[in-house]
Formats: C-alpha cells, sequence, structure tokens
C-alpha cells in the first residue's frame, strides 16, 4: 500500500532490544484464581498456545481421551466452535462423539461447552468462568477427568475451541493423556488481523479462503478485501460484480463468518469520484447495498495514494474551494453522507472505515483539521505509523494520530507486504512495535506479501503481538511460526528456519540472515571450517527439504524463484568455505580451481527472476550482505594468498534503482551498470578502493546507458588519495558521458572517485569505472574482442586475456612490471582445462632473459631462483589453439 511502485523503501539502520517477557496485569475482574490443585503459573511462552494467553496455570492432573466422549454444550454454543471442539476429539484419538445434555456415567471423557454446565465444571476444576472478561475473551480449563470451555460471547467461545485444538494431541487411537490446564484470556486490542492492500498480482480465491483458515486459527477477527488491482474497487468501483466474481465474494463473506472474521469490504473511489455528486453517493452505496446482500457487514472506503489537490469535477471546486483544508472537507462530507446514508440505515453494521489521503505521519494539517472536526465521529481512521513503511511504533505516536484525526485509531501497518521491494521475501517477525501499543488502538491490521502462503510466517507474529503484546517475544513467536508451519516435522523445521533466516531483513528487522551471520562471524573469529560449512549446508539443502516434505504446497509454489536462489548461494558460498580451506591449506592448485567455479556459480544464484504482475522480470534476493559478502571475502584472501590486488571495490553515496548495484560497475561488463535511484547532489560521488596504494594507469570512467543517455554527472571532477580523506584533483570534466585520463607512472593512489561539482536532475549510469596500472602487458596473438592483453596482469583472476587466433611461429606475450620486482617465483592462472607445455615461461633479470620451465596446466608456479624480475615472457608453442590467460603474477 501506499507508495510510489519504482522506489525502494529506505532502511533504517535500528537496533531491535530483545523485550523480556514481564507479568501480565489484567483487568481486576479477570485476575486468577490458583486452585489446590494446580502447580503454579507456567511462564507464558513456555506454553504450547499460540497466541500467548494471558494466564495460563498447569494442573497435576492428566485427562485421557477415551474411545467414546460426551459434549455436553448449551443450545446456544457457537456452531463452529462445537464442530471444531469435536474435529479436535476425533484427531486427538477420540472415536465417536456423543452430543448429550448431562455427562457420560464413568470414566468416559466430557466436554462442557458453554452454559450452566461449564460454568459449574470451570469453578469445581478451580478455574474462573467468564464473569469480567472483555469481548471475545474466555476460559477454558482441562482436568479431573473433564474439559470445560467458555466464551466471553460467540467468539470468545471459538477461540476456547481453538485453544483446546491446540492442547490435544494428534494421534490416530485413543488413550492420549493431556496435562491439566487452566487458561483465562483475552485480547489487548478489539480488531486484529490482515488487509489485502497490496499493488500487484491479487490472490487467488482458494488462498483467500485458506488464510481465512489461518485468521481464525490465530485468533484474527478482521479480513479487509482492499487489493489496488481489483478494478471493481477503484478505476470500475461504479460497475456492478460480474455474477460469477460476486459468488466468489460471498464464499469469502461465509468462510469468513464461519472462522468467526469479519469480512471487511473497501471500496476506493477516490481516482474518480466527484465528492459533492448525489450520483456518485448513490453509486457507491448501491455498490455496498450488493455486498451488504451477500452477507458484508462492514465497509470501508479508503481515499489513499490519490491527488488531493486536483479536483475529479468542476462541482468540488466551486463547492470546497482548493487546498488540502478543502481536501478534507470534500472527503468528510462523502464519508458521512455514506455513514448516515447507508451505515446507521442498515441494522448490524459495523463502523465506516477509512484511510485518509495522509495516512502516515502525525503533523497537524489543514487537511487532518478538517478530517478531524467535520467526519462523523464513530468513523475508524486508518493509519500507517510514522511513515509508509514504519520501522517503529510507539504509545506516544499512536496517542498523537488520535489526537490529531480526532478519530479512532486502526493501524494499516505495512508489514509484511513487498509490493515496493517485490526481488524480497519478508519472513522475518513482527517487529518494532512498543507494549501497550493495542491498547491505544481500535485494532491492528497487517498488509501481507503478494506471496499469501509465504506471508504466513510473519502473520502469525503479528496475530501473536496483537492478541498480547506484553507477552510477545519476536524472536520466540517467529520460531513458533515456523515450528507450526513446518507441522512438527523437525527436519522441515530446521530447513524453513534457515530459508527464513536468508530471507529475514526488511526496513523492520533491518538485520539480514542474523543466524546466519552469526555463523559467519563466529568462523571469522573461530575458523571452524566444519561448523560453518554445517550452517551452509543446511542453508544449500533446505529448498530440496521444503519442496520435499513441506505440507503447505502454496508456501513451496510462492517461493519457487528465492527457494531456488537460496539453494545457489548456499552452493557457491560452500564452494567459496572451500576456496578457503585449500588456500589455508597452501594447495595452490586446488585453490584456482574452486576460485574458477565460483564467479559462474554466483552468476547462476543472481539468475532467478520473480516475474509480476505486468511481466517484468525482477532478480530476487536471497542473504543479500551475508553471503555474497562471504564469498567476496573468500575471493579476496585468495587474492592476498596469491599477492594480487583483485578486483576494486566500487562504493557511492547514492541509493541504488533496484537491482543496479554499485558493484556493476566494475563487473567488466559494459552492458551492466550502477544506477542511481536519485539525481546526484553537488558531492555525490562514485568511488573506487583499489586495496592498496599502487601506480595509476589509465582511469575510464564510462557513463550513461541505453535508454537513458544523459544519466551521466554532467559536471565534476575525477580525484585520487591515499587515504580516503585527503583527495587531489586529476581533471575536472563537463557535459560529457565517457572519460579517459592517462596518467605518468610516478602517480600512485589507493583511492579513485568521481564526485559532482553541481546538482543536477537526471540521475546517474555507470557502466565501467576502471584504473588500470601502469605494467604493460604487450605481444600477441591480439586480443579478441571484449578482451585486452592488459588483462593477463590487471591484478584481477576474475579477468582474462582470450586471444582472437590461434599463436603463430615466434609470438610471445610480455608482461612488464612498472618498475622491476624481487620476486621468489612466477605464477601464471590460466582457465581450468589449459592444455600443458603451451609455452615456455621466462624472466628477464640484469637485462637476459632465462627459461623457468613450461606451463603445466591451469596453475603454474615456477620459482625464479631469485632476484630482481624486470619481465616475464610467455613464449607460445607454434599453433597453440588462442592462448587464454588470467594473471601472470610475480610473487
Amino acid at each position: 500500500m501506499h507508495r510510489t511502485r519504482t522506489a525502494a523503501a529506505t532502511a533504517f539502520a535500528l537496533a531491535l532490544a530483545a523485550i523480556p517477557l514481564t507479568g501480565l496485569a489484567g483487568p481486576p475482574a479477570a485476575a486468577a484464581t490458583v486452585g489446590p490443585a494446580r502447580a503454579p503459573d507456567r511462564p507464558a511462552a513456555a506454553t504450547p498456545l499460540s497466541p500467548t494467553p494471558r494466564s495460563v496455570q498447569t494442573r497435576s492432573d492428566r485427562v485421557t481421551v477415551t474411545p467414546s466422549v460426551t459434549v455436553v454444550a448449551d443450545p446456544k454454543a457457537d456452531a463452529p466452535a462445537l464442530a471444531l471442539v469435536e474435529k479436535s476429539l476425533k484427531a486427538a484419538g477420540a472415536e465417536r462423539i456423543v452430543r448429550s445434555a448431562r455427562a457420560a456415567a464413568g470414566r468416559q471423557l466430557t466436554v462442557y461447552v458453554d452454559g450452566s454446565g461449564a460454568a459449574r465444571e470451570l469453578k469445581r476444576l478451580g478455574a474462573r468462568g467468564t464473569d469480567g472478561l472483555p469481548a471475545e475473551g474466555y476460559a477454558l480449563a482441562v482436568g479431573d477427568g473433564r474439559i470445560a470451555l467458555a466464551g466471553k460471547d460467540a467468539t470468545g467461545t471459538y477461540y476456547a475451541a481453538q485453544s483446546l485444538r491446540q492442547l490435544l494431541p494428534h494421534r490416530d487411537r485413543p488413550g492420549a493423556r493431556i496435562q491439566g490446564t487452566a487458561v483465562r484470556d483475552w485480547p489487548a486490542t478489539p480488531l486484529r488481523g490482515v488487509i489485502e492492500g497490496f499493488y500487484g498480482t491479487p490472490w487467488s480465491h482458494q488462498a483467500r479462503l485458506d488464510q481465512l483458515d489461518f485468521y481464525g486459527e490465530h485468533k484474527m477477527n478482521i479480513y479487509v478485501y482492499s487489493p489496488k488491482d481489483d478494478a471493481y474497487l477503484r478505476a470500475k468501483w461504479r460497475d456492478a460484480y460480474p455474477a460469477d466474481r460476486l459468488a466468489q465474494l460471498k464464499e469469502l463473506v461465509d468462510r469468513a463468518r464461519a472462522r468467526h472474521v469479519e469480512f471487511t469490504y473497501a471500496l476506493s473511489p477516490g481516482l474518480s469520484v466527484c465528492y459533492s455528486s448525489d450520483a456518485d453517493v448513490a453509486a457507491l452505496t448501491a455498490k455496498f447495498q450488493t455486498l451488504w446482500d451477500i452477507g458484508v457487514r462492514t465497509f470501508a472506503v479508503p481515499l489513499d495514494d490519490i491527488s488531493y489537490t486536483n479536483w475529479n469535477c468542476a462541482a468540488d471546486k466551486d463547492r470546497f474551494g482548493t487546498g488540502g483544508g478543502a481536501a478534507g472537507a470534500a472527503q468528510a462530507h462523502l464519508l458521512n453522507r455514506v455513514n448516515q446514508e447507508f451505515i446507521a440505515k442498515h441494522p448490524g453494521a459495523e463502523p465506516l472505515q477509512t484511510v485518509p489521503t495522509e495516512y502516515y505521519d502525525v503533523q497537524p494539517s489543514p487537511y487532518k483539521q478538517a478530517l478531524s472536526t467535520q467526519l462523523d465521529k464513530n468513523v475508524l481512521v486508518e493509519w500507517t505509523g510514522v511513515g509508509v513503511v514504519a520501522p517503529t511504533m510507539s504509545v506516544a505516536e499512536a496517542q498523537r494520530a488520535r489526537e490529531v484525526f480526532g478519530h479512532p485509531i486502526l493501524t494499516w501497518d505495512n508489514y509484511p507486504v513487498n509490493d515496493y521491494a517485490t526481488d524480497r521475501l519478508l519472513l522475518g517477525p513482527f517487529n518494532g512495535r512498543e507494549k501497550g501499543l493495542p491498547g491505544q488502538l481500535a485494532g491492528i491490521t497487517a498488509n501481507p506479501m503478494i506471496q499469501p502462503a509465504a506471508s504466513k510466517i510473519a502473520l502469525h507474529t503479528v496475530a501473536d503481538y496483537a492478541w498480547n503484546d506484553q507477552a510477545y517475544d519476536a524472536r520466540a513467536s517467529w520460531g513458533a511460526a515456523i515450528d507450526e508451519l513446518a507441522g512438527g516435522d523437525a527436519r522441515t523445521a530446521r530447513a524453513l528456519r534457515a530459508f527464513a533466516d536468508a530471507n529475514y531483513y526488511s526496513v523492520l528487522n533491518p538485520r539480514q540472515s542474523p543466524e546466519l551471520a552469526t555463523a559467519v562471524d563466529a568462523f571469522g573469529k573461530d575458523g571452524d571450517t566444519r561448523r560453518l560449512d554445517a550452517a551452509l549446508r543446511t542453508v544449500q539443502d533446505a529448498p530440496a527439504v521444503l519442496r520435499d516434505r513441506l505440507a503447505d504446497r502454496g508456501f513451496v509454489q510462492d517461493s519457487g524463484p528465492w527457494l531456488d536462489a537460496t539453494h545457489a548461494w548456499g552452493t557457491a558460498a560452500r564452494t567459496a568455505l572451500k576456496l578457503i580451506e585449500a588456500t589455508r591449506a597452501g594447495d595452490d592448485a586446488k585453490a584456482w580451481q574452486l576460485r574458477q567455479r565460483i564467479p559462474e556459480l554466483v552468476r547462476a544464484a543472481r539468475s532467478f527472476v520473480y516475474v509480476d504482475l505486468n511481466g517484468k522480470k525482477v532478480p530476487v534476493r536471497v542473504a543479500d550482505g551475508v553471503l555474497d559478502t562471504f564469498i567476496e571475502g573468500a575471493l579476496a584472501a585468495h587474492d592476498a594468498a596469491l599477492g594480487v590486488t583483485g578486483r576494486p571495490t566500487a562504493s557511492t553515496d547514492l541509493a541504488a534503482y533496484q537491482d543496479n548495484t554499485v558493484s556493476r560497475m566494475t563487473d567488466g561488463d559494459d552492458a551492466s551498470y550502477f544506477w542511481s535511484g536519485a539525481a546526484p547532489k553537488a558531492g555525490s560521488y562514485v568511488a573506487l578502493d583499489l586495496h592498496t596504494e599502487r601506480p595509476l594507469g589509465r582511469i575510464t570512467l564510462a557513463m550513461g546507458k541505453s535508454g537513458s543517455p544523459d544519466d551521466y554527472l554532467h559536471h565534476g571532477v575525477l580525484e585520487y588519495s591515499a587515504d580516503a580523506t585527503h583527495w587531489r584533483q586529476l581533471a575536472a570534466f563537463d557535459d560529457t558521458a565517457e572519460i579517459t585520463v592517462d596518467l605518468s607512472a610516478d602517480t600512485g593512489a589507493r583511492y579513485v572517485r568521481a564526485r559532482a561539482t553541481q546538482a543536477q536532475d537526471n540521475w546517474l549510469a555507470v557502466r565501467e569505472f576502471t584504473v588500470a596500472g601502469s605494467d604493460t602487458v604487450t605481444g600477441g596473438p591480439p586480443a579478441a574482442a571484449g578482451s585486452a592483453l592488459g588483462a593477463a596482469a590487471d591484478g584481477d583472476p576474475a579477468t582474462a586475456y582470450r586471444a582472437a587466433r590461434a599463436a603463430q611461429s615466434g609470438e610471445s606475450l610480455e608482461f612488464t612490471p612498472a618498475t622491476p620486482r624481487t620476486a621468489r617465483s612466477v605464477v601464471v592462472l590460466r582457465p581450468q582445462g589449459a592444455p600443458p607445455k603451451a609455452a615456455r615461461v621466462q624472466v628477464r633479470t640484469a637485462g637476459t632473459w632465462r627459461t623457468l620451465g613450461t606451463l603445466s596446466g591451469a596453475y603454474t608456479r615456477l620459482a625464479t631462483g631469485g632476484g630482481t624480475v624486470e619481465g616475464v615472457r610467455l613464449a607460445w608453442r607454434t599453433g597453440t589453439a588462442a592462448p587464454e590467460v588470467n594473471e601472470v603474477i610475480l610473487h
């Protein structure tokens, strides 16, 4: 919801402290009484129930599921609750369920549901009944051969049945024994649920039905139907639904009612409505009537993501004027008419809801003032917190929102929605919401991901927080969500946890892959390769395990490209770990063999895409900043062992647009590019870290790209530095997209940057930013297109000189360092499978060439015999197939 679709949300660097579990102080009338048969209260976090109840107490006795179970139910007991009780008993091993007005004789298990029987048995078990509980509260007791449950209302009874479902085991025969337990529970806020309000591919009908089942199981009581790409909600809001679509909506409404979830229909007319038009009010209420007729009782009129400075009709300008205050007055006028002419005239309708156009802050404004003073006071106002995707939300902010809007506040929390970040699954927990917040609100609704089944992990944690924020622990709830989705299977849970950890990052959870990152950090300290390899193998294998064992096939389908990418990144990272092992062991040939595999493995990992509603292919991200960084570190360690600097590291102070990251300007591919997500300001820069101070040769900065030729620094300077603090100018440039500067051998630096000297309107695209050293490579055969002789000695083993043809008689490739170097050996790196004896390796010392030996394969190391080396020559054997050389190294 509520954002431009082209800009990624800013990640906030928040240190989210762990929130300790504290005692739960309920309303005085709801205080628990400890009976003589009970043990002391268990800590809420230890109970298997989710959401965590307000009070859970264990008893010293147990109840056995007998072959036949009698259910004694009040005549007015909630039918869905009774059906759930009986289904749960059968799943626990009961063979026969008998409805009766009284308990069965003997030792047969009896379950009491609501009414005087349940109240009596709760008291006999030492548990308090429902007196004093708020709406949707319940009491449940298990012990002494009986089970009793009762709700403050029908929904409370249904929630008691849901808790009983969790307490009962899954068995295929009678005889299971259940620990004696007493639960007294109620919600922290009246409304708790989900708003399907994202841009992108709407959920399928079957996915929505599945979601409604999930909400009921987690004591969520509201579902807001507001998919942005349902044309009948927005662009075609005046039009009636086709019969088949209306029939599907009715099925959703009926399923919601059966799960005690309020189906809310949210119509968004703001793109074309004329606020002062009687005809549009009539069209809006007529549309609502068609939904009323199929059972909808809760309605919303969102007015978000629209312009409130441009009227849709001249009559509105004439009536309300212009500006934010006029827009607020016009919207209040429309909403009041709907409230008075439809909601008030339909007994049983719930309060009208709206999303204001200013929904994302608590700053006073003429618009908010108009809504506050003119909108009917019983209308619920939805608010996203401070920010479209609020990293945190506090009690003080909610209180301020209530003051500024002047109405009850229902949060539209934009987590775990990913329509602004379609390259990610957001599988971390609900986080950054202060304890006490639900008590300030009319309710909490969460906007989920485009992927419905994959949203369940985060939505589980939302449900936990909204029901009992005082007991909420984000990490514990996250773990419980994973265990539940895994169906109690330990291997599946381990794989799902690794996959969710690899897709943990969000604005609310700014640390990506916390468990995997911890393992990588530990390896950096203790060097224990076996332990890290075990963690990486779990990541690598997780996708196959989930595809094979996870019962929720929707989750597997939703996560397809991310599962593929996770396996690929795990494979690449394990190969990088093997590279580290080989490098440490001094097995140079094996290390080089492994090194050559990694670029293709990384390319494969980056190749998986999510295809959006419009057919756009979006490369997905998995464990970014953790696995890719680990692999880069392994390559850097190998470079250091070889004695080369490796590829320069690029950086910038500009945000990248989508996946056009800054590393693309050093990848050696002119077709890829770094692309900023905003126009450079004066002082904006792109920079290279060469890893060591060295002579600078040719510097090339290639900016602009096909389709955006003007996206370059129009006014800037090239600068260099030894310490990234003190900079000296190399050259100034104006209105040129491609810059080349050749420097003398005595100009040295570690850092080079291009800095804007003026602000501009165009964004910045950099195809390649390169710094060639002053070492030289000459000879032949000539390089093939897209290659260069210099790649054979550019300090980067990932690049290669590739000849355009086979070697001819007398041809050689000659490397001359800028200054003679003392070296013990010459190392020549070539692609795997390169033929041996393709060239004689010669060195020049004291002006004389001498032969050290011949190339032996992909990895060749030959001792120089000591001394200062002035040059290295590869004298090709005549007819050698087009030679390739990754790097010639003096070591």
